[in-house]
């Protein structure tokens, strides 16, 4: 939602209707500074800024009445910034998929789709290191995802935590999605994980991961 609110705000900004003008097109400073009711140095000056964060670039030259006019496109990280229909899709498929299964099919379901995205990590021998270094593999499975993840360390209990939630779109609603990154977790781990989440606001994802006998090691 905060993103959501943050991408509004930008093209709401006279950079982010630049970003919406060069959408699928090419434009000059000239073809913008018309369209947006500005001089063609204050557009420049925007361009700059745009260009310095890595959404527009130059794109080659365009005929003008008199000489020839650096044109402007956008740089694939510019498409980021646009709305996407992921997260709606996914909600709604969740939805339907609840509607169709038993809980505890859904469960299931999701636990599958965990073991599924666990068995693309690289593969290691889980025996050879200690829970500690297995949990880091975690870490990095989790971060791959989208979460900045880190490992707190309490007694005999490791603890995966990320503040940014890759699944911060559809927990609020679904929270039993939090089963398909415990899923994952456990057999990247190879321990037992237990999801300890919060799905306020802003989700935050806590994994618990307890060693069989309550050591480290």
């Amino acid at each position: 939602m905060k993103a959501a609110k943050h991408n509004k705000r930008f093209f709401d900004s006279t950079r982010g209707q630049i970003v919406s003008l060069l959408r699928g097109t090419r434009g000059t400073v000239n073809e913008l500074a018309d369209k947006l009711g500005l001089t063609d140095n204050a557009v420049r000056a925007h361009l700059l800024t745009l260009e310095r964060d890595g959404l527009i670039r130059q794109s080659g030259l365009q005929k003008g009445l008199r000489k020839p006019h650096f044109a402007y496109e956008l740089t694939p990280e510019a498409e980021h910034l646009f709305p996407k229909a992921y997260d709606t899709l996914l909600n709604q498929f969740i939805t339907v998929l609840k509607q169709r299964l038993t809980p505890r099919s859904f469960r299931e379901a999701l636990r599958a789709v965990g073991r599924s995205l666990a068995a693309q990590q690289p593969s290691s021998d889980q025996r050879a290191a200690d829970l500690e270094s297995r949990a880091r593999r975690g870490l990095t499975a989790l971060e791959a995802l989208g979460g900045a993840a880190r490992i707190e360390k309490k007694d005999d209990v490791l603890l995966i935590r990320s503040n940014s939630c890759p699944l911060a779109a559809v927990v609020a609603e679904h929270p039993e999605t939090c089963k398909v990154i415990e899923a994952q977790l456990s057999e990247v781990v190879g321990a037992r994980v237990r999801e300890q989440c919060s799905r306020e606001e802003s989700p935050q994802c806590c994994f618990e991961i307890k060693a069989p006998d309550s050591k480290l090691k």
